[in-house]
């Protein structure tokens, strides 16, 4: 048994970070990840095209691990992030956007919970701090554990108050090799990582790790706009009947209900796109009670409201204590080749 410091000595970690028009807040992203406690670190940043202010930013940064990746033009998040896992010199790549930043010991927690697993391929989240201009909360309420699959975990809601489960991506810690065997999905510019993590999380040997203490801060609710919050619900719909086969049907219902009700009433959308989403919700799915009061509360109540009303039922609402130690999942379907450890 190897001990912690070898270990740390053993493992090079490059933590890569897609960016794109956000100096200052990128400086505040690369800054938290030079002051992680484990030091056998790189720092990728990928500008996702030429950006002379944000290379400019970075100079003040002398730090001999920082590295630099100019992509020839803007491709999105997900080939910014592939590239960075190409570029990678470390066996272990965490994420990191360039909104967000991770408290000190982030990675060395999520190291030591690598150590303390016996899977080929795990994948660790953590929990995370929101921070709005407002307010600050942990998330997610429930971490995640053994007793759903994935994709049920990430949409089904116990009700109003409840936000779903939660795996971000500048929480995630996964191999190299993982990474490169099944990259990001290119040309998504919603649900990138969603998208990662259930299609990962169907192949065997790949466990998915959450750790209950909050790891990173994740800036929400603020003026800036993100795709993430764009209203093509056509693209939600098209996305979630794409990876239909990955999920449940009562996970299904629960996304159409929630992601693509909001999206359509937001954008105004027309009668037809209307009876498309109640139909998927119906026929395409499972859907159940909680499922069904979602899709009525966000197809009819005010926004305005429904923000009232979830705020009050959040602060009624105790929140869970966090777990001790560690959640182990181990996901097995049936149709999807095992990956194989490669001879390091």
């Amino acid at each position: 048994m190897q001990d912690g410091r070898n270990f740390a000595d053993r493992f090079l970690v490059s933590a890569v970070i897609p960016t794109r028009g956000r100096p200052d807040l990128l400086f505040c992203a690369v800054r938290s990840a030079l002051r992680q406690t484990w030091r056998h670190l790189e720092v990728i940043v990928v500008l996702d095209g030429h950006d002379a202010e944000t290379e400019a930013r970075l100079t003040v940064l002398p730090d001999p691990r920082l590295r630099i990746l100019i992509l020839p033009e803007p491709s999105g998040g997900s080939i910014a992030r592939n590239a960075g896992v190409r570029a990678a010199r470390g066996e272990w790549i965490a994420f990191l956007d360039d909104d967000d930043e991770w408290l000190p010991d982030k990675i060395e927690r999520q190291m030591r919970a690598v150590r303390g697993t016996s899977a080929w391929f795990p994948v660790v989240s953590c929990r995370l701090i929101a921070r709005s201009p407002v307010a600050s909360r942990v998330l997610p309420l429930r971490v995640y554990d053994s007793s759903q699959p994935i994709a049920d975990y990430l949409f089904c809601r116990d009700g109003l108050a409840d936000p779903g489960g939660l795996l971000q991506t500048s929480t995630l810690l996964a191999s190299r090799e993982l990474l490169l065997a099944i990259p990001f999905q290119d040309g998504l510019p919603m649900h990138q990582d969603w998208d990662w993590i259930i299609r990962v999380a169907a192949h065997q040997g790949v466990s998915i790790i959450m750790l209950p203490k909050p790891l990173s801060i994740w800036r929400v609710d603020d003026t800036r706009a993100t795709v993430s919050r764009g209203c093509d619900w056509q693209f939600s719909l098209a996305w979630i009947r794409y990876i239909r086969t990955l999920i449940s049907g009562r996970a299904f219902s629960s996304f159409v209900a929630i992601q693509c009700v909001w999206r359509a009433r937001a954008s105004h959308a027309s009668l037809r796109g209307r009876l498309a989403i109640l139909y998927a919700f119906l026929f395409e799915g499972r859907p159940d009670g909680r499922s069904l009061f979602h899709f009525l509360v966000f197809g009819l109540m005010p926004a305005r409201l429904r923000a009232v009303l979830r705020d009050r039922f959040r602060r009624s609402a105790k929140s869970p204590a966090a777990m001790p130690g560690l959640s182990l999942a181990w996901t097995h379907k049936p149709g999807h080749a095992a990956l194989h450890k490669s001879s390091l």
